[in-house]
């Protein structure tokens, strides 16, 4: 199994610490590495040959510096010249990879920018849902319960129990739903037939390449060409002429909200995952109780519930009589707002690119 990590994300939602130069995935959150350290460490089950890493040409260096110590290979390090989403980005991996001669091996889509505290189980459902795809050539997807009515996630209806693989159910897929209003995304809640949509997706490389022939076809012929360019002097050119002219669109509305559901695959799991796309979900996740606050650096507080405090050094924030808050200081900028609107974070960050003030973005 070929493991694909993305890690060309922006993460603006979580701006001032994510930034257009080093976002998320390049930040740490969760202990002292990073996002992206945090996922290499994720799979070290298997080979480094084995690990790809898609990445924006603008993080290349830093994200090459990051992953030096889990010895990924140059020629694994895939460089998109443009941002063009997630259907694009992932074709363009099956397309380096069948390049290769892996057209028949399996491929895993993993996330850099996401929380998994469950490393064993995330081992096994990888492996399980390898076994499936080799076996059906189906198109298969890791799943989570969904916790909260999140509007900013995509749901999955799963149908009846098909069968077990090594003692995990495997199950029918009904459809997408992605980023329902909060009224939807409450009815999914209290249904045990919604589940979280990961983006974990396990395939085979030659079985989604069929997929962008049928459902983005003018994509997938801008990626052939790139294709014969691979290895050859004209591969950077290429590349950088093809790539940004693909239709900009996720790998759910481009692919798999078309695809017919009996060719999908649903293998649930207890991950411990989050997206980590909020400032409220990155406290959602790590927070033990609602009343406790999720603290990074040094702080100090009397009468404070509830929130999240990120510090930059050695500097101390004090807080006193505060409740549900986020609180995020970096060496230029300051964030305090309510941690029930975090995901507005969005809008001040579009509101500093509309007055370019670049200096903080």
């Amino acid at each position: 199994m070929k493991i694909v990590i993305l890690a060309g994300g922006t993460g603006t939602r979580l701006w001032p610490l994510s930034r257009q130069k080093k976002p998320k995935q390049l930040q740490s959150f969760v202990s002292n590495a990073t996002l992206l350290q945090e996922t290499l460490k994720r799979v070290q089950f298997t080979k480094p040959a084995d690990i790809y890493i898609a990445t924006n040409e603008e993080f290349l260096k830093e994200v090459k510096a990051q992953a030096k110590a889990f010895r990924i290979p140059l020629k694994n390090f895939i460089i998109e010249p443009a941002l063009r989403d997630t259907a694009p980005c992932i074709g363009l991996a099956a397309t380096y990879l069948k390049k290769y001669g892996f057209g028949n091996e399996i491929m895993a889509i993993i996330y850099a920018d996401h929380i998994v505290q469950n490393k064993k189980e995330f081992e096994k459902l990888l492996k399980v849902a390898e076994k499936v795809a080799k076996t059906e050539d189906s198109l298969n997807i890791i799943e989570v319960k969904a916790k909260s009515p999140s509007v900013h996630l995509g749901y999955v209806k799963v149908g009846k129990i098909l069968k077990q693989v090594d003692g995990i159910d495997l199950y029918q897929f009904e459809k997408f739903t992605e980023k329902p209003n909060l009224e939807t995304a409450k009815k999914f809640l209290s249904s045990y037939k919604y589940l979280w949509n990961t983006g974990f997706y396990v395939w085979r490389v030659d079985t989604i390449l069929k997929k962008y022939d049928t459902y983005l076809p003018v994509t997938k012929a801008r990626l052939d060409r790139i294709s014969h360019a691979i290895g050859t002097s004209k591969e950077k050119a290429t590349l950088k002429l093809e790539y940004p002219l693909c239709e900009k669109i996720s790998i759910d509305y481009g692919i798999m909200e078309k695809v017919s559901p009996k060719e999908v695959r649903i293998i649930p799991g207890d991950l411990g995952w989050s997206d980590i796309g909020t400032w409220e979900a990155i406290y959602d996740e790590l927070a033990t109780g609602t009343e406790d606050n999720l603290i990074k650096g040094e702080h100090k507080g009397i009468d404070t519930q509830g929130s999240l405090i990120y510090g930059h050094g050695s500097k101390l924030i004090v807080t006193i009589g505060l409740k549900n808050l986020v609180i995020v200081d970096t060496p230029d900028a300051l964030l305090v707002c309510q941690k029930g609107r975090s995901q507005d974070v969005k809008k001040i960050v579009e509101q500093l690119q509309k007055e370019k003030k670049q200096a903080v973005l």
